[in-house]
């Protein structure tokens, strides 16, 4: 039997089963801390974008450990709806946003951003798109960070190169992504591999209890059926196949007069 791919599966669907999770996808807030800790001269005047939001996990980590003004932004109101209740309830409302939008289509102003953050999120429109696209929303010398899929060897086995490349299709390795940040006009700070249990602990186990009720609430639909599937494979082959590949935290900055050269 041919294996389903995620591009077959009903993008509400999918929405509705990660919004009650509390991670839509690999991570941690120490991660997301550490990745804070390669910027500099954050400050009150700090504005941070934070795209493809999800309900805002880490959002939450980026107001507590800053005293930033962040704008967070995500495709569903349902996961912005969450997100904002979120923020009031931890008292952040006043330095936290969440809006509704395309994290290929910014609605922002040019320069508007001295950060722009996403995890898990720039695969669906692309690591190279999505850099060159964002990066006339940040000030000069203003920084992105994003976690990505990324290969972590030259080669590996075909099962785990067709699944991924089908999922991500620019899917590469770490040094190749790095090359296409210096491309697109970043100066590389710092990347690193997310540990498994980013994997393990705060994304596949937290599905198992949440895969069930869902199956529950959607008895005879053969899309939440197959979604519950591909997300079940998914973990199988991690399992299987982690020595190969995982999420990578990339920090970059962007290059102050980009663009403004006579070459």
């Amino acid at each position: 039997m041919e294996e389903i791919t995620i591009h077959e599966i009903d993008f509400a669907l999918i929405n509705e089963f990660f919004t009650e999770l509390e991670r839509q996808g690999p991570g941690s807030a120490e991660e997301t801390v550490r990745a804070l800790s390669f910027i500099g001269n954050i400050s009150n005047k700090t504005k941070i974008a934070d795209l493809g939001c999800g309900t805002g996990f880490q959002t939450m980590v980026l107001a507590q450990n800053t005293e930033a003004t962040i704008t967070a932004l995500d495709l569903f109101a349902g996961s912005i709806d969450k997100l904002n209740a979120k923020a009031e309830r931890h008292g952040l409302q006043d330095r936290v946003k969440g809006i509704v939008g395309s994290m290929d289509d910014l609605q922002f102003g040019d320069e508007e951003f001295d950060i722009i953050w996403s995890e898990g999120a720039i695969g669906n429109i692309g690591f190279e798109k999505g850099l060159a696209h964002w990066k006339r929303f940040l000030k000069k010398d203003g920084y992105v960070a994003v976690t990505y899929e990324s290969w972590f060897t030259d080669d590996r086995p075909a099962e785990i190169e067709k699944w991924w490349t089908e999922a991500v299709p620019e899917i590469s390795t770490i040094a190749h992504n790095i090359s296409i940040m210096q491309k697109t006009g970043y100066i590389p700070v710092a990347a690193f591999v997310l540990p498994e249990t980013c994997w393990t602990d705060n994304y596949f186990i937290p599905q198992k209890a949440r895969q069930e009720e869902f199956l529950k609430k959607h008895p005879g639909n053969k899309t939440a059926e197959n979604m519950v599937e591909f997300l079940r494979r998914e973990a199988e082959l991690y399992s299987k196949y982690k020595q190969f590949y995982g999420y990578v935290f990339y920090i970059a900055q962007k290059i102050g007069n980009w663009g403004n050269w006579d070459l």
